[in-house]
């Protein structure tokens, strides 16, 4: 490949994903040049400077089929959590301890994953763009962030249920695609489900207390 191609497909990697559908698409990317793709490796396809993604691409990873495997949507909600609390103490540079960094998943579940989440990601981009974009700014940033981690603290023991996990875990995608693409009304929807989440989450668990 020549210099020049590697130099501004590089470029593009490091610069900030503007969509969903970009964000698919740089995961596809990576998965198809490696046998195994680490966290690392996904964390340097976002430039580790966008926050939209480090809450969207791991609780998308939850909601594809790889969620489905024991033990993967409570990691992931650590994952989200160690982002999270970067967010919320206003970080503007992401940090992963290394034996973190290093964990991987195979490159064909990952591809499979980004085919599954690829037709949705158009979707979401038809539907959500810059609105309200004053409630995706500033100290709302640090409120989904707050929320984010609240919704991590409800996974592990609703991932003893099949699919339960999935409702917090949509509220995080949507709050990292509202900050993705700077949509706050999308951010006020996001609070909505996390309050509906935490709600499930409190009846199923309440007759058990």
């Amino acid at each position: 490949m020549e210099p020049a191609l590697l130099s501004t497909r590089s470029a593009v990697m490091e610069s900030n994903p503007r969509n969903t559908t970009e964000v698919v698409d740089r995961l596809a990317e990576t998965a198809r040049r490696h046998e195994r793709v680490s966290i690392g490796q996904m964390m340097d396809t976002f430039g580790h400077r966008s926050y939209g993604p480090f809450l969207l691409v791991p609780a998308l990873i939850e909601l594809s089929p790889i969620g489905g495997i024991p033990g993967v949507p409570t990691f992931l909600a650590a994952i989200i959590a160690l982002f999270a609390g970067q967010m919320l103490f206003g970080r503007d540079h992401f940090w992963i301890p290394d034996f973190l960094s290093r964990q991987s998943v195979s490159a064909r579940k990952l591809g499979e994953a980004t085919q599954s989440m690829r037709a949705f990601s158009r979707r979401l981009d038809r539907w959500f763009h810059g609105r309200l974009t004053r409630y995706a700014k500033g100290p709302f940033v640090r409120v989904a962030a707050f929320i984010s981690i609240l919704m991590t603290l409800t996974v592990p023991p609703l991932e003893l249920i099949p699919f339960a996990s999935s409702a917090p875990m949509g509220a995080i995608a949507l709050f990292g695609l509202a900050l993705l693409v700077c949509d706050g009304a999308l951010m006020i929807a996001a609070t909505g489900l996390a309050g509906v989440a935490l709600a499930v989450t409190a009846s199923v668990f309440a007759p058990a207390l």
